[in-house]
């Protein structure tokens, strides 16, 4: 079973959660929205102000589901996406809203999103 498949079935192993912003930073690298920073940038735009925010910052992290990241994403964003995760486009955006709050809050422990 691969990390990705773990990730689906929602492994606890802290080793495959430290991995998931460079796993979902590598799928967004190969998209039009560029890095995980685009995809906070374009969330933030969007209705998601307020999740993306509690991700970045030292509180809790607010969640977010994939009916919200269907409307705050083009439809071409989630196809490039699930073809980068090798996944549809209904278990990408599962996968995304089960993972991008952690993620996002991983890579920013100051606040600031890291991107390297």
């Amino acid at each position: 079973m691969g990390l990705l498949d773990n990730l689906l079935g929602g492994s606890s192993n802290p080793a495959e959660a430290a991995a998931v912003p460079a796993l979902i930073s590598a799928a967004l690298a190969n998209t039009n929205l560029g890095n995980l920073q685009g995809i906070v940038n374009q969330l933030q735009g969007s209705a998601l102000g307020p999740q993306v925010r509690s991700w970045l910052g030292n509180g809790a992290n607010l969640p977010v589901t994939a009916d919200q990241l269907r409307s705050a994403l083009s439809g071409d964003q989630v196809r490039q996406l699930a073809q980068q995760f090798g996944i549809d486009p209904d278990a990408a955006l599962k996968l995304l809203a089960q993972h991008l709050p952690n993620a996002v809050d991983q890579a920013s422990p100051d606040g600031t999103l890291q991107t390297s």
